[in-house]
């Protein structure tokens, strides 16, 4: 009888842990995919913080930017930390044309549109 109810006792134990350990597997599972929402919501408030600055700043400014502002823009971009964007704006910024300028502002405003996670 007492066999008995140690066999229970361990099977019981047995099961709990089995769930338990079940449990542990999904929520290291969700809390992965918490950490990469937040990931993705942190680069998308970085490319749209500069996306913002830089339709108030570039294209619909009237007068020449600032120096200030392009200090914080250069900041935001630098904030996305993202290779292609950098080398982009970098690329606007070294442009000597109106039309040059429009051409890799409009390639730079694809990039961060891309860069933007759903």
């Amino acid at each position: 009888m007492l066999k008995k109810l140690i066999n229970i006792i361990l099977l019981l134990s047995l099961i709990v842990n089995i769930i338990l350990g079940i449990e542990i597997i999904f929520t290291k599972i969700a809390e992965k995919k918490a950490i990469t929402q937040i990931k993705a919501q942190q680069i998308n408030e970085k490319a749209l913080t500069f996306a913002k600055l830089f339709v108030e700043k570039v294209m619909q400014g009237q007068n020449e930017i600032s120096f200030e502002d392009r200090l914080q823009l250069e900041n935001a971009v630098r904030e996305v930390n993202d290779k292609n964007i950098f080398s982009q704006w970098q690329k606007f910024t070294k442009a000597k044309t109106n039309q040059e300028a429009q051409e890799e502002a409009s390639i730079l405003f694809l990039l961060l549109l891309n860069k933007i996670l759903y």
